[in-house]
């Protein structure tokens, strides 16, 4: 399905909720975070498309663990990671740094460092007229990343950095969390009526088999709990409370 009418970007729901990103330009393709080989490759040879770029926001195998084989299939393709990963994501062969611009299938894409979820986690921005931003598990709708290598200064001010995107910028997450993430919100906020409708249009998706991602900042920023969060002691709270949450 297309969800993006200003750049060609497909999602391939593989595992138990992880999407794929493919951003296809003029019979090109870059995939992010191919967490899987098998269901790529499928698209990429349906469509007579040339892989030309592997996008890694992070190390952990739901994202990486396709890119060996791709590299294989696609002797020529660019793999681009944080240059802090070069042990986890040995594989690399364009490693990048917070603020290096990139021109990649003929847009500027900048690399966004956004620590928490891991100690190295970055993000890919396409400033064009239509905004884009391949997250990875820094934020998702209605939720952020678990902090598993980094800590709450640093997830809190990463979330701080999206916030000062463009507020038409288009996010790409990695997962299909939305309605578990909504659920856990409304508990905590049972009145909130944006969350609420934003709870309504996610159900009426997922009825349709459609997935709920990817979602606009500026819509993002008045039903997302952790994006609300006043100050690092309310986003303690909230990430606490989650990960207690079932």
């Amino acid at each position: 399905m297309n969800f993006n009418k200003a750049h060609n970007i497909i999602g391939l729901r593989v595992l138990s909720d992880n999407v794929i990103w493919l951003w296809e330009k003029d019979k090109s393709v870059v995939v992010i975070d191919p967490s899987l080989h098998e269901p790529v490759v499928r698209y990429i040879e349906e469509n007579n498309l040339q892989l030309k770029a592997i996008l890694q926001t992070h190390h952990h195998s739901d994202h990486i663990g396709g890119t060996k084989y791709l590299m294989e299939r696609w002797p020529n393709v660019k793999v681009i990671a944080s240059s802090k990963e070069k042990k986890r994501i040995p594989f690399q062969n364009i490693s990048v740094k917070d603020g290096e611009t990139l021109n990649i299938l003929g847009e500027k894409v900048k690399i966004i460092e956004v620590l928490g979820h891991t100690s190295s986690h970055i993000a890919f921005f396409l400033n064009s007229k239509t905004p884009v931003l391949f997250i990875g598990d820094t934020l998702f709708s209605g939720g952020c990343g678990r902090i598993f290598e980094g800590t709450f200064q640093q997830m809190y001010s990463s979330l701080k950095k999206i916030k000062l995107l463009p507020k038409k910028t288009l996010i790409y997450c990695a997962h299909e969390y939305t309605k578990a993430n909504l659920l856990w919100a409304l508990n905590l906020k049972p009145m909130d009526r944006d969350i609420k409708n934003k709870f309504l249009e996610v159900e009426k998706k997922l009825s349709l088999d459609e997935l709920t991602i990817p979602f606009l900042l500026d819509e993002e920023m008045k039903i997302n709990l952790f994006l609300r969060a006043k100050n690092l002691e309310e986003f303690i709270f909230l990430r606490t409370n989650k990960d207690l949450w079932v």
